[in-house]
């Protein structure tokens, strides 16, 4: 054993605020109804074409909710559509449908250049590289004592914090390469380090900037914390569980 699962997320839309889940489905799509929505912009590079908190920070402070959060924890044909509805809450404190034009609207306000956005849904989570993405507590606290501040976890959006105990800050780059048991049936096998972009210098409650950040980043740690996997095994895990190697 190397490690606890401290905590599990998945962020239904691409760039918004993420939810903590107590068990979440692994499957090889990702984590069940993570990043299931992202908006498409025509100002936004053809390689990336998506509308994210590098151009709008505030995208971070709108919070996506399922409907019916009961029937989103893993993958039944009885509950597709009408139960995968989605709605956000704005910074406002206004409710709309995911889908609704209003909110497309709210996302291009104060934009510095006109974006014509688009939304699209997918049954696999629109990741930047791989479905699933692990962060140790470890890195959190190292690096925060690197950068100078306290840095909440949350700026690195993880869909798996783990508490790689006695392994130190980056520990999780040595996994790369190897397979990790994941709870009682999941196995992934982590294929990269996770090469980080602006968002992490942005305050998940208040989508401030500290570039200080991503400069130490780049500087000390090649651009990169955390890690990339991809799901062999499917199946259900949950706060606490274990996290094994097993190669």
């Amino acid at each position: 054993m190397v490690g606890r699962v401290e905590s599990l997320w998945r962020y239904p839309v691409k760039s918004m605020a993420g939810e903590q889940l107590a068990e979440a489905f692994l499957g090889f799509g990702g984590v069940y109804g993570d990043r299931r929505y992202a908006f498409l912009s025509n100002a936004a590079p053809d390689d990336f074409p998506f509308l994210t908190a590098r151009e709008k920070e505030h995208m971070l402070l709108h919070r996506a909710l399922y409907r019916y959060p009961e029937h989103m924890v893993k993958p039944n044909p009885r509950f597709a559509g009408t139960y995968a509805a989605l709605d956000v809450e704005t910074p406002a404190g206004e409710r709309l449908a995911v889908d609704d034009p209003r909110l497309i609207d709210r996302l291009r306000d104060g934009l510095r250049e006109r974006h014509e956005l688009t939304m699209i849904q997918s049954d696999a989570a629109i990741t930047d590289s791989r479905p699933i993405s692990l962060f140790s507590l470890q890195t959190a606290r190292q690096f925060s004592q690197e950068v100078g501040t306290e840095l909440d976890k949350r700026r690195f959006r993880a869909n798996i914090y783990g508490d790689l105990g006695s392994l130190e800050g980056f520990g999780e780059d040595g996994f790369v390469g190897r397979k990790l048991a994941i709870g009682p049936k999941v196995v992934v096998e982590v294929l990269k380090r996770n090469e980080r972009c602006k968002i992490i210098t942005l305050d998940p409650d208040t989508a401030d900037a500290n570039p200080e950040v991503i400069r130490r980043l780049a500087k000390d740690h090649e651009t990169r914390a955390g890690i990339y996997a991809a799901v062999l095994v499917e199946g259900m895990v949950a706060a606490g569980d274990e996290i094994r190697l097993v190669d």
